[in-house]
């Protein structure tokens, strides 16, 4: 096996990092409303724990409010629930058919805190990135301990490896900069 394949292999593993890295800073809301901010919110129906987005359509008719048109009207009360107790501070209102959400102003304070979470958010996609290398390393290391890998191409290797780990590292900094003005504004 050439150490090419091996990171090669590795760089689907990392695109899921950075998509998990996305999907988290999707719901941390600033101010705006998004679908994201509540459509994975795990909803209790039926003694099923469901995804908020399997239970209805939701949209976003204004830039700062939700509408959640569950498909069945037995779902309002687990939806309003998981709502309510969801880490998010949003209130949910039942206006006959739908759910309505307004988004609330930020706080100087509350942005300040935004911004401590999305720091904590970056630092974990960077952690994964980090474990990801070491992992590849590893492999790589153990190739040429086999002879499956030369020691000049495990050089090359550990370099083409951090240029990779830079890469997503930058894409995560730029990610999470995006974010911290976005929750600036």
């Amino acid at each position: 096996m050439e150490y090419k394949e091996i990171i090669k292999k590795s760089k689907p593993e990392m695109d899921k990092a950075i998509t998990y890295f996305d999907r988290e800073l999707g719901k941390i809301h600033t101010g705006r409303a998004s679908a994201s901010i509540v459509e994975d919110l795990v909803v209790d129906c039926f003694g099923q724990k469901m995804p908020l987005k399997q239970l209805a359509m939701i949209s976003v008719p204004e830039p700062r409010l939700i509408v959640i048109q569950p498909w069945d009207k037995s779902y309002f009360e687990g939806i309003q629930h998981a709502i309510s107790q969801s880490q998010l501070g949003l209130a949910p209102v039942v206006d006959q058919n739908v759910i309505r959400i307004s988004m609330p102003d930020l706080t100087s304070e509350y942005r300040q805190n935004l911004v401590k979470v999305v720091s904590r958010a970056q630092e974990e996609a960077r952690q994964a990135i980090r474990r990801l290398r070491d992992q590849i390393w590893s492999e790589v290391q153990k190739k040429e301990r086999e002879g499956e890998v030369r020691e000049d191409d495990k050089f090359k290797a550990k370099d083409e490896l951090q240029e990779l780990v830079d890469e997503y590292g930058k894409k995560i900094e730029e990610s999470g900069e995006r974010k911290k003005k976005e929750i600036s504004l």
